[in-house]
């Protein structure tokens, strides 16, 4: 079987190593000193000023919003993982969305005003398969109506934009360490804050709130593990190795497939990690057919995102999106994963054309 994404895992006896001194201590959890290197390590490869690292990139964007303080309506994306909107209803907010720019799949910022109400209190948009957003322009508007800016950053981990971390844009940037990621700890997420005083509250929100036997915030149980942060310092050590792999597997694709199938084009001020390898098919009838003859192979893909989150069946305010409603009916993702082979990646690109060309 060929999956869609496959988690790398570094050598055992490393991971054995660190949890040696988990066994030694008995310190399973609560800020130990695997997550305390963890986010030292991630700080200083990101290049980022804080990072705290929680149970997963959900409750990341959770903490975010509960961080900020945010009540109202929070304009986002229809084209991103669940995540992104769930985590706005979860925190009794209203998901207002506004439709996507048809070459990067990121927010369209030119629509983002039209949809600013006097119930608005952010913006929340989605690095797209790792393509930065049009993060100055969203600034400037948020500047202007006097927004707070959560970016979501799940597929973004080590992207740069001009020379730095998409992470250090916007009041909340965050994370995503799930399995399926470029970088992972099993199960994970983090925050990066633009204010100290943020970073503080995250830390207390992410540990029901209270510091010693004194409690100042309704906070929530978000803490990273020993055994997960573990996992991350391993996998930590493979990070540029892992994106040259998947580099040259996604230039691989590029050289084999039509051009008109490319959907991410990587601007000279971007530094990509390929993260992901979507193509874009004329229409959803091809994409099936795709889709079942990779199968038959025992090849996975997704339909990754898929269906335009503007859709979903307990979204209350279903507004039109029609670029996203209409690219998430034709995008898919195919296999991307640093152990894939070439000769499997040569195959697929075979199986793929051999479909477009009938």
């Amino acid at each position: 079987m060929i999956p869609v994404t496959q988690p790398f895992l570094p050598p055992k006896h490393e991971y054995d190593q660190l949890l040696e001194k988990v066994w030694e201590t008995k310190w399973l959890t609560h800020n130990g000193i695997n997550v305390q290197s963890l986010e030292k390590n991630l700080i200083e490869v990101l290049g980022v000023s804080n990072l705290k690292f929680v149970t997963n990139g959900t409750l990341a964007l959770q903490l975010a919003i509960k961080a900020l303080e945010l009540e109202g309506e929070i304009i986002t994306t229809p084209f991103s993982f669940v995540a992104t909107t769930t985590s706005i209803i979860w925190e009794n907010c209203v998901p207002v969305f506004v439709d996507i720019e048809p070459k990067k799949l990121t927010i369209d910022v030119t629509k983002i005003e039209s949809a600013i109400t006097e119930k608005t209190c952010a913006i929340m948009a989605t690095h797209v398969y790792g393509v930065p957003c049009d993060v100055e322009l969203i600034e400037e508007i948020a500047n202007k109506y006097n927004l707070k800016v959560i970016y979501d950053g799940a597929h973004a981990f080590g992207v740069n934009y001009k020379g730095k971390s998409v992470f250090n844009y916007g009041d909340i940037s965050t994370y995503s360490f799930h399995a399926t990621k470029v970088f992972h700890t099993v199960e994970g997420g983090g925050l990066t804050c633009n204010k100290e005083e943020l970073v503080k509250r995250v830390e207390l929100l992410r540990n029901y709130g209270y510091i010693g036997n004194d409690f100042y915030l309704a906070g929530i149980n978000a803490k990273g593990t020993e055994f997960h942060a573990a996992m991350g310092i391993c996998n930590l050590k493979y990070i540029e190795e892992n994106k040259l792999k998947r580099k040259m597997i996604s230039e691989t694709y590029d050289n084999l497939l039509p051009k008109d199938l490319r959907v991410i084009h990587i601007e000279d001020n971007v530094e990509y990690n390929y993260a992901y390898y979507p193509i874009l098919l004329n229409d959803e009838t091809t994409l099936l057919k795709i889709i079942e003859v990779l199968s038959s192979k025992d090849i996975h893909t997704r339909r990754y995102f898929y269906p335009s989150l503007n859709n979903l069946p307990y979204i209350q305010n279903k507004n039109k999106c029609i670029i996203a409603e209409d690219i998430s009916k034709r995008v898919l993702c195919l296999p991307l994963y640093p152990d894939l082979e070439i000769d499997m990646v040569i195959y697929i690109s075979d199986l793929v054309n051999s479909v477009i060309d009938r």
